[in-house]
């Protein structure tokens, strides 16, 4: 799914309206009843809706939500929100369809709510450019400090967010749920709306496909109907050869954990071999829960002469791709290590915790990951290798703008994991849940990028797909054993579930 900016949204009612062919208000009715519809399938004729409208054309989808619930004989309320001497003329046309209106003029004119109410925020929509100030921010605080006490739906964007930017200190509406039409807004995605949107709910209205299939955008929101683009079923004749020889570098003393949880994520993800490399004292712990996978020891630090020799006179196997990170530590050694087979190995690699702390360490490292490797960095990692931010809209303007210059696929975990690519392109995972903020999480999440990479799909392909396939075990482990309980052991366990998915 393309994530449309402000603009192009409002190019698509425009396309909509000349070539469907629709009026604007018909357009308007389509999308308020949309809403309306939703808000009657979740809440009974018991509650009483607050609904607050502006003066542009998001408030006349609210006067129209009025319309229908009256209609289907809910307590309505609505009140007119004077932010603009004028209203636009679909807004002017559905007052006039509308029932007596109670007007807001003042902070001291805020009506008196009683409790467990459905507050509609209908007052501002994206068309907005600057901070909401005087007693209309006043309206907007006075609907957050009742909030707790009713439940607050804003239409298309809380009021008082930018769709497109930066809007954090600005007075927002703090809503319960966000009804947004046709497609996600990039405010959306941002850890920092996250209080303000509340849950999203994307609401089809029928604008045009043709606008949408030739808009052009660097953002995208991950959806199964990308994935299934991807996925590349089994082949009736393949062999375990078919499938890759995947080297996993993981683990230290006190930190086997990683190396387990990384290589079950690898076999289950589907490679064809696993080599897991990790020092001596983890070589019984591998046999012993990884049976699957061959192991290769030495003493710690990780990574002896004889390996990096091996891989210099071309002795090592073919591995198809290499995972290194999870648990290996960040001793001096290691470092060194690590540069070595930067130097040695030419192929993408997904590199993931320690891999990326030793790299923020060592900067001079950075340049030396070969083109096409896939980076996993937290917040945290990603300060660390690439500095701090003033908010999230500039982060993500630098990870796009780290992946293009150093020609590397970088994921920024969280809450929808930005995937940035080289060619400037931005995808944001749809799956996942906060029970997969555990640890060992990201080491799975290697597992399964590694897999992907050995299989033969492209970097970009493994990274979108891989991330999904993790959210969505994720989603379906919490389904059974809650969010709380939820380990990153879990994740793997339900992988073969969310492969299923891609069956039908």
């Amino acid at each position: 799914m393309k994530i449309l900016s402000a603009q192009q949204i409002r190019e698509a009612d425009a396309y909509t309206i000349r070539h469907e062919p629709v009026s604007s208000l018909q357009l308007m009715e389509r999308a308020a009843t949309a809403c309306a519809q939703w808000l009657t399938a979740r809440f009974g004729a018991e509650h009483p809706f607050y609904i607050f409208c502006g003066m542009g054309n998001n408030g006349g989808d609210g006067l129209v939500i009025a319309r229908f619930l009256l209609k289907m004989e809910y307590k309505v309320q609505v009140y007119l929100v004077h932010h603009s001497p004028t209203s636009s003329p679909d807004n002017t046309s559905n007052q006039q369809h509308l029932p007596a209106l109670q007007h807001i003029y003042s902070l001291v004119d805020f009506p008196a709510m009683g409790k467990e109410g459905i507050v509609i925020d209908a007052i501002f929509g994206t068309g907005l450019s600057r901070p909401v100030e005087g007693w209309t921010a006043g309206i907007l605080h006075k609907i957050n400090d009742n909030r707790h006490q009713h439940t607050v739906v804003s239409i298309d964007i809380p009021s008082g967010m930018m769709a497109d930017g930066p809007s954090l200190q600005f007075p927002c509406i703090h809503a319960s749920y966000t009804l947004s039409f046709e497609c996600h807004k990039l405010a959306f995605m941002l850890p920092e709306n996250a209080e303000r949107t509340g849950k999203t709910v994307i609401l089809p209205i029928g604008l045009h496909p043709e606008y949408i299939t030739n808009a052009s955008t660097k953002y995208h929101f991950v959806d199964k109907s990308i994935v299934h683009t991807i996925y590349q079923p089994r082949q009736p004749f393949a062999h375990k050869g078919t499938y890759g020889h995947a080297l996993l570098i993981a683990g230290s003393y006190g930190k086997m954990g990683a190396a387990v949880l990384s290589a079950k994520a690898c076999l289950h993800a589907g490679v064809g071999l696993l080599t897991v490399h990790v020092p001596r004292c983890g070589y019984e712990i591998i046999q012993t829960a990884v049976p699957e996978a061959m192991c290769e020891t030495e003493e710690q630090p990780l990574f002896s002469t004889t390996f990096h020799e091996a891989f210099r006179t071309s002795q090592a196997p073919n591995y198809a791709a290499i995972g290194i990170g999870p648990g290996i530590g960040t001793e001096t050694a290691t470092a060194g290590a690590l540069e070595k087979l930067l130097t040695l190995y030419p192929g993408p690699m997904v590199l993931d915790a320690d891999a990326l702390n030793i790299i923020s360490a060592y900067p001079f490292l950075l340049p030396l990951v070969p083109k096409n490797s896939i980076l996993t960095p937290h917040p945290k990692e990603f300060e660390r290798l690439f500095g701090v931010t003033g908010d999230q809209f500039e982060r993500l303007a630098l990870l796009s703008a780290k992946a293009a210059a150093l020609q590397l696929y970088i994921l920024l975990k969280g809450r929808y994991s930005a995937m940035a690519c080289p060619d400037g392109s931005v995808y944001f995972n749809s799956t996942g849940n906060p029970g997969m903020a555990t640890g060992g999480s990201g080491d799975v999440l290697t597992g399964i990028l590694t897999a992907l990479l050995a299989q033969g799909y492209t970097s970009k392909a493994a990274l979108i797909l891989g991330a999904w396939l993790h959210g969505l075990a994720g989603d379906k482990a919490a389904e059974t054993l809650s969010q709380e309980a939820l380990t990153a052991g879990d994740i793997t366990e339900y992988l073969g579930k969310a492969w299923l998915e891609l069956y039908f």
